[in-house]
């Protein structure tokens, strides 16, 4: 029987500002590991140490049972996360893209190769006629995908904007174990080089990205590079995660510890009751009954490159130049809208803008009001564009 939305686990598409689960998590395994290593330690000084020959048989009435080699066991944990991928892929191929049919367009998907040589599975929705007046690259949050923006691309096409999209590694159709993020860092390269193909493919045209909330910090992180940011016209942010700290001090002082140790290790529990991430409960039982949406615990190497990034951001907001729009709901209990104003007030670029909705929460285009706040990015747009054509200096 499929669970109504009031029964679902309302888990969170980005990262929280207070990683609360994870401080109670990585306590219990620090405590565990020093009790582990001590135990080790003793049996180590107490065991008698004997001598065993590399040709000895084992004992009489014992059948010897050959240790899967590392080699084997990483052969086969590839195999499982080609096969998830395949699956996966499969299911991204067949995300409804046509949305409103008021509105047609022509809309496609494919792969592109990242820095690392990895496939990556993006999507384009364009005008069926007129002249682009600019693009939108779409880099979307954790444990999502870009298929879910058909609606929010359908809009900016009715003003003659192109809309570009790719799910990042371990999202959506692209390669990665599926929730697994070895390092942000990849998907800024990831972006820059998806920046770098749609400029080619459109010469001319004025490019921005758009990021929400994880995807947010890296579009942010993208544009801090002078090479991306002279090939923008500028950055859309919304819900961006900014200043994520740890529920406990602890939690960041191992964290880079446990990424190394154990990247893959899952944090059971550190998804239920999570928090609402939308006042629509159509647009909350759609997400999370979507097979491409993770919604398993985070993992460790995620949840420390989240860590990373942020307070990567949070001490370079003042060397933030490239024009910029951040959105935000005051209600967001994921990301936090005050650092959102602080990244306003710090940031030394000369075209920027802030929008505070009142009472919102995380997933703006996925909140009840989605076609206000889809008109005010458009406006928003709109207003660059004049500003650049106006402008003697041309990029384009």
């Amino acid at each position: 029987m499929a669970s109504t939305s009031g029964e679902m686990e309302q888990l969170t598409s980005g990262a929280s500002n207070r990683i609360i689960f994870i401080s109670r998590t990585l306590r219990k395994c620090l405590v565990f590991v020093f009790s582990l290593v001590l135990s080790l330690l003793l049996v180590l000084r107490l065991r008698p140490r004997r001598r065993v020959s590399p040709l000895s048989s084992p004992e009489e009435g014992e059948e010897a049972v050959p240790a899967p080699s590392r080699r084997w066991r990483r052969k086969m944990a590839w195999k499982l996360e080609e096969e998830d991928t395949a699956r996966r892929r499969s299911l991204a191929e067949g995300v409804e893209m046509a949305g409103n049919e008021e509105i047609p367009c022509r809309w496609s998907s494919s792969l592109f190769y990242g820095r690392r040589g990895n496939a990556l599975f993006s999507r384009s929705w364009l005008p069926l006629s007129g002249e682009l007046r600019g693009i939108l690259i779409i880099i979307h949050g954790l444990n999502e995908h870009s298929g879910r923006y058909s609606q929010f691309a359908k809009q900016l096409n009715s003003s003659h904007l192109g809309v570009y999209a790719m799910d990042w590694i371990g999202h959506g159709g692209s390669d990665g174990l599926h929730g697994y993020v070895p390092s942000l860092d990849y998907v800024v390269s990831d972006t820059e080089a998806f920046l770098e193909k749609i400029r080619y493919e459109n010469p001319g045209v004025p490019c921005f990205l758009f990021g929400h909330s994880t995807g947010g910090a890296v579009v942010l992180k993208a544009a801090s590079s002078p090479s991306i940011e002279n090939m923008l016209a500028g950055i859309v942010l919304t819900s961006p995660a900014l200043r994520v700290k740890p529920a406990h001090p602890i939690v960041g002082a191992i964290a880079p510890l446990f990424s190394l140790v154990a990247p893959r290790f899952q944090f059971k529990g550190a998804n239920k009751r999570g928090i609402p991430v939308s006042r629509d409960p159509e647009a909350l039982l759609a997400k999370y009954s979507d097979p491409l949406v993770y919604t398993g615990p985070i993992r460790v190497r995620t949840g420390h490159e989240i860590l990373r990034i942020t307070a990567y951001l949070t001490r370079n907001f003042k060397s933030v130049t490239v024009p910029f729009f951040v959105l935000h709901g005051t209600a967001d209990k994921v990301t936090d809208p005050l650092a959102s104003q602080d990244l306003y007030n710090q940031a030394p670029s000369v075209f920027k803008d802030i929008k505070l909705y009142d009472g919102f929460l995380h997933d703006l285009l996925f909140e009840p009001e989605r076609e206000e706040v889809g008109r005010d990015i458009i406006d928003w747009m709109m207003k660059r564009l004049d500003d650049v054509n106006g402008s003697a200096v041309g990029l384009w």
